[in-house]
């Protein structure tokens, strides 16, 4: 058997149960990189549009220390946050045949759907029942 890339990974129901209890933080998530946005502060540069420091009094956005902090708590569960904007995210989950893949949730579904190949992405998720 191959290395597994994450240390954690779900069963379908363990990944069905958490989700149910972290869709608040997924749904504070996108609000809060959408008023970072709108702020003209790109979160992954920790910077203004433009290039241009923190803010005038030398501190980042609260919604900046937020999002980092909510996205540590997801990862340090074994969780990947792969789209702020969207609500993008993925549960490591090894199938039966020892494939490591990503269970898939987009904010806006109603449960976990859909899942992918590590490598195939967004683009490349398939209907959960054919996991």
């Amino acid at each position: 058997m191959s290395t597994l890339l994450h240390p954690k990974h779900f069963t379908l129901n363990q990944a069905r149960t958490k989700l149910m209890a972290i869709i608040p933080l997924i749904k504070e998530l996108v609000s809060l990189k959408k008023a970072l946005n709108d702020k003209g502060f790109d979160a992954y540069r920790h910077t203004y549009f433009g290039g241009s420091g923190p803010n005038g009094e030398r501190y980042y956005p609260q919604e900046l220390e937020r999002l980092v902090e909510i996205v540590k708590m997801l990862s340090n569960d074994g969780i990947q946050v792969k789209g702020l904007d969207q609500g993008l995210i993925d549960f490591p989950h090894v199938r039966e045949n020892g494939e490591e893949v990503y269970l898939c949730f987009l904010l806006g579904e109603d449960d976990i759907l859909f899942w992918h190949a590590i490598d195939d992405g967004f683009p490349g998720r398939r209907p959960i029942d054919e996991l």
